[in-house]
């Protein structure tokens, strides 16, 4: 008796199938179509108009929030790919490793903490130690709780790429550094631009801890957009979303490209 089921043929699948996606999307296409109301209240219609879109890059304060997060995002995904791409390199390929399941448990242990939790002990050690920069605050906090993002497609990476070629290069006289430069890190590449773009996508996206660290001149986009919401909503506000929106597809969209192209070359 086979154990292998078509799922298709459950009753009910495809309407809860669609019903789930409606309830996971709906709310984004409802913020797209009103990012191009003419109408400057949100949720009444009344014509087709971009100016929402010109208003929100025109806007000074929001260009600097984004330039922010920019900035902050950039150097936090340099910081915490190269930390996580070292401890990967670590665990999973280091010989003779002692306690290699607690030091993993260690690099993932931001998951497992609320965010809230993680913000308010990283604002009272700056505050013991002195560090008044915002920037600076920023940068630190968001590489370390974005390392955990980026390590993880890194090691499923290595734990799925085969010795062999390895071995070869090695018995070919290469050193350490030839090897990894040559045939280790060409391999794993997707996954380290994977990893690269969540730990982006992270920081970019993080409010709780951003908001608690940040200072003046160092609004990051989510804060900005979030006292943008406590004095109300606007087509503005949509545009942002809407451009938000946009920019996260097309990294997606690189990334899975990425991992494709490497999946073929792997195969």
């Amino acid at each position: 008796m086979s154990l292998h089921h078509d799922v298709k043929r459950y009753p009910g699948l495809g309407p809860l199938t669609a019903l789930f996606f409606v309830y996971l999307y709906a709310p984004l296409a409802v913020i797209v179509v009103y990012s191009f109301n003419a109408n400057r209240v949100a949720g009444v219609w009344t014509g087709f108009s971009t100016q929402w879109y010109a208003s929100a890059l025109n806007n000074a304060a929001l260009m600097n929030a984004l330039e922010t997060s920019l900035i902050v995002a950039a150097i936090a995904t340099t910081v915490s790919t190269l930390i996580a791409l070292s401890a990967a390199l670590a665990i999973i390929r280091g010989k003779n490793v002692r306690f290699r399941k607690l030091s993993e448990t260690v690099v993932n242990l931001p998951l497992l903490l609320p965010e809230i939790v993680l913000a308010v002990a990283t604002l009272i050690l700056f505050s013991l130690i002195d560090v008044q920069n915002g920037m600076l605050r920023l940068t630190i906090a968001h590489s370390a709780f974005c390392t955990p993002f980026a390590f993880l497609p890194i090691r499923a990476r290595l734990q799925g790429m085969s010795l062999d070629l390895e071995e070869a290069s090695a018995d070919l006289y290469a050193d350490r550094w030839t090897t990894f430069r040559r045939v280790t890190l060409p391999l794993i590449f997707p996954g380290v631009f994977s990893g690269a773009m969540l730990a982006f996508l992270i920081s970019m996206d993080d409010f709780i801890t951003s908001n608690l660290l940040s200072t003046g001149g160092s609004t990051t986009l989510p804060v900005y957009i979030f006292s943008l919401i406590r004095a109300g909503t606007s087509p503005e506000l949509n545009a942002i979303a809407t451009l938000l929106i946009l920019a996260s597809l097309i990294l997606a969209t690189v990334a899975l490209l990425v991992a494709a192209r490497g999946a073929r070359e792997t195969a």
